[in-house]
């Protein structure tokens, strides 16, 4: 046993919170006695919420953002525009987006982006579910709000190159973002206006 934990099951639950993104020894133990700290029920309530996420939770099949149903609330919102589709990396920033109140169509979550580096192929994404999308007719547009990073503008071309013959209008947000910045931690107010001024997306790189 280490040292510095007093307890065997003290430790194997700092190793399991240190799992986590972004958590080192120090938070992970400060968690843990917090929990430690608290009522039986209270714990087995926060325990069973991470289970139950984890078992029942599902995936849109329109736009692959995390759901209770098949099709999450935003894709079967009759009030939200359906023609205008707007592409993310993640959940995270279909998060950040709605945060804004700037925007009212609907989301496709790519899953990631195209990065040779880390073994990211397009394969890897959810792009041929979007150009299935698109082929539909029933989108006028497409919104490429990547972050403003390489793997951001590399992804934004390849599907560029996909979507160029559809027909639809593609556009980028507008780059109050800053050079290299990711799109969840944006304030609201600057990814708000990037998404009102978005610009027609030329398929050239801004980097």
């Amino acid at each position: 046993m280490n040292q510095e934990y007093p307890s065997t099951l003290l430790e194997r639950a700092v190793k399991e919170f240190t799992k986590l993104p972004g958590i080192g020894r120090k938070t992970a133990t400060r968690l843990v006695l917090h929990l430690l700290r608290k009522k039986e029920e209270e714990v087995e309530g926060f325990s069973n919420a991470i289970i139950t996420l984890k078992k029942e939770a599902k995936y849109c099949k329109v736009c692959h953002s995390i759901s209770d149903t098949d099709i999450c609330p935003i894709c079967s919102n009759p009030m939200r525009d359906q023609s205008i589709v707007c592409v993310v990396e993640n959940i995270q920033d279909v998060m950040a987006v709605e945060n804004t109140m700037q925007y009212r169509g609907v989301y496709h979550v790519l899953g990631g982006v195209i990065s040779p580096m880390d073994g990211v192929s397009p394969s890897d994404l959810n792009i041929a579910t979007l150009v299935e999308r698109v082929s539909t007719g029933e989108i006028k547009e497409v919104i490429l709000a990547l972050s403003s990073t390489m793997e951001g503008d590399t992804t934004n071309f390849y599907i560029y190159r996909k979507l160029s013959q559809t027909g639809v209008k593609l556009s980028v947000i507008a780059r109050g973002i800053a050079i290299g910045d990711e799109l969840e931690y944006a304030d609201e107010v600057t990814l708000g206006s990037s998404i009102v001024n978005r610009m027609p997306f030329t398929g050239k790189s801004v980097i």
